[in-house]
């Protein structure tokens, strides 16, 4: 098996993550804190920004890593990893 994608930039999608982590924890204690509902919203939809934007990254690394070796390779394995990416943007576009 072939290392991941993003295994060049590992450190910054932790980073980002990781960053994701402060801001869900800001959120829950903006709700133990009552704060005014849209307050809270406003940094749902940050988080969800955020999570994309990784799950964009991530995707984006796959594709030209990942698949496209896949396909210089050909055979069975190009069409599961056509059909792996082609699912994973389908739940993207679905979220």
């Amino acid at each position: 098996m072939t290392a991941p994608g993003y295994t060049d930039d590992k450190a910054a999608v932790l980073a980002r993550l990781k960053k994701i982590e402060g801001q869900v924890r800001g959120v829950h204690k903006m709700v133990e804190g009552d704060r005014y509902c849209i307050d809270v919203l406003q940094q749902i939809a940050a988080v969800t920004r955020a999570l994309q934007g990784v799950a964009l990254h991530l995707l984006d690394e796959h594709l030209t890593h990942c698949v496209v070796e896949a396909v210089r390779t050909g055979g069975a394995e190009k069409d599961l990893k056509l059909h792996e990416a082609s699912q994973a943007i389908a739940r993207l576009v679905k979220s």
